[in-house]
């Protein structure tokens, strides 16, 4: 499968690298290497990222940022790890052409969403 053209590579501000680093390792199993205290780079397990230090944004959708939609097979049960890690819920579980989604605030201010088909 060739890589030409497709998402390679995701960058989340945050305000606190050691947050983002155990609040996504707790819920989503992603894995981290450190490139000084500014920039930290994970892996989910297809694809790679970073988070990058910033002091100021507002990483929501309603403010126009780009949603980050995570797949999950158990969508309850990854609602309760996002919660038990320090995430607000900003949309509960709510039923869409395809499936069903939540949406999240993680503790560094970006909101992404998860989302099941069943």
């Amino acid at each position: 499968m060739s890589t030409d053209k497709r998402i390679d590579y995701i960058e989340f501000p945050a305000a606190d690298i050691s947050v983002a680093k155990k609040f996504y390792g707790e819920v989503f199993g992603w894995t981290f290497v450190d490139y000084g205290l500014d920039y930290c780079a994970f892996n989910d397990g297809r694809i790679n990222g970073g988070f990058r230090r910033a002091d100021v944004f507002s990483a929501t959708s309603q403010n126009g940022a780009v949603l980050i939609v995570i797949y999950a097979t158990d969508l309850k049960a990854t609602k309760k790890r996002v919660m038990a890690a320090g995430a607000a819920i900003l949309r509960d579980i709510y039923s869409f052409p395809g499936g069903r989604r939540f949406h999240f605030l993680d503790p560094n201010g970006n909101e992404l969403a998860v989302w099941s088909d069943h």
